[in-house]
């Protein structure tokens, strides 16, 4: 793995690191997130409108240029609410 690579790889698990701590400090920000998730699911540039009310109703920022960390939290939300869909 070429030393960029790694240097990126570190970058986005600090990241995680710091979101995974937000949450386990405040339960209620996974549960937020999901809800604003399925607020704007199917709404043309619905990941948008997601990172801006999760940013501003919880303690998570989602800046206006998303890291690869970000776009993951997004797909892992609406991986949530597709897992949700496949049970009902």
């Amino acid at each position: 793995m070429s030393n960029a690579s790694e240097g990126r790889q570190a970058r986005i698990i600090d990241e995680l690191r710091v979101f995974i701590k937000k949450v386990m400090s405040d339960p209620t920000i996974a549960v937020k997130s999901v809800e604003i998730a399925r607020k704007y699911r199917g709404q043309p540039n619905a990941d948008e409108l997601i990172a801006r009310e999760i940013s501003a109703n919880t303690n998570v920022r989602i800046p206006e240029n998303w890291s690869e960390a970000d776009h993951m939290f997004l797909e892992i939300l609406h991986d949530v609410l597709d897992d949700e869909e496949a049970m009902y």
